[in-house]
């Protein structure tokens, strides 16, 4: 299987260093870290990051509390389908998209793709939907997800071991080396999604964590103010520690087995991806 690294549009977050511990000046960077597979199944994208929609007309399809927090560095270029056709794809050919979960960050570009099968956590979709708290509406943006006829969702509590993992499963019509992996916390359907490499998994682990050093097994550390962003937007806080402990546990006891990823941290994009975080993917292709 042939893995794409993909940027979907960086955000650029008040605080510099304080949020990724290396700005110099009053705003950070972030990854939006995306995957695109090659399978006999046609492409497969995990996550979609924003999309064209969002690049062209950010109001009202973002809200105006993230993207002064944010600030995402519009660029139609970096969208999860100019990096497909940027590869040579045709947009068609993505046949599937599997999210770890639906904050506008994660979900902007699913209108960009409205033949592909989404799957995705029954839970998300359901919270998603509901939109129950002020904060729930600002980070849920229906606007970017009008098309949901070809969604397929699953419940969280069913499904098969993973390395320590429960209630894993296999996806119809994906191959069986992609597995969605519940990582409840972040969100209250937050997953991760594990993708069988020939020589290891990769598991793409979501806003399950935010900060490389965060899966140091001794001493995790976590920059302040992403500290304080997991927080804010944490729906279940003793699931989403409990699970960064398990990250943690899984990243040492099997670290040659499994190399685990987070949707923002632009070291871990920049050392897999083999590129500048700012920069396309290349049209040569690359595997992970």
């Amino acid at each position: 299987m042939r893995v794409h690294h993909l940027n979907c549009i960086s955000t650029c977050p008040l605080g510099g260093a304080l949020m990724d511990g290396r700005s110099a000046g009053l705003r950070g960077r972030l990854a939006c870290h995306c995957l695109l597979l090659e399978t006999a199944s046609g492409l497969v994208l995990i996550d979609t990051g924003f999309g064209t929609r969002d690049v062209r007309a950010p109001r009202p399809r973002l809200s105006g509390l993230f993207l002064t927090l944010l600030a995402p560095d519009f660029r139609e270029g970096m969208t999860a389908i100019r990096q497909v056709q940027r590869l040579g794809f045709d947009p068609l050919d993505v046949r599937h998209i599997v999210l770890t979960h639906l904050d506008f960050d994660h979900a902007g570009g699913l209108d960009d793709f409205p033949h592909a099968t989404v799957h995705l956590l029954a839970e998300e979709r359901e919270a998603a939907l509901a939109q129950r708290t002020w904060l729930d509406r600002q980070r849920y943006r229906p606007a970017q997800w009008t098309r949901r006829a070809l969604w397929r969702e699953y419940s969280g509590l069913t499904g098969e071991p993973w390395f320590g993992f429960e209630c894993v499963r296999e996806l119809p019509g994906l191959p069986p080396d992609i597995l969605l992996v519940p990582l409840r916390g972040h969100t209250l359907g937050h997953a991760g999604v594990a993708v069988r490499l020939a020589d290891r998994w990769l598991l793409q682990a979501g806003d399950a964590y935010f900060y490389h050093a965060e899966m140091h097994p001794e001493h995790p550390y976590c920059t302040p103010g992403l500290r304080f962003y997991q927080w804010l937007m944490e729906k279940d806080r003793a699931s989403r520690l409990q699970n960064q402990q398990r990250l943690r546990t899984l990243k040492h006891e099997h670290g040659k087995l499994v190399q685990v990823l987070s949707s923002h941290d632009v070291r871990e994009f920049e050392r897999l991806a083999h590129r500048p975080a700012a920069r396309p993917v290349d049209i040569k292709p690359a595997t992970a």
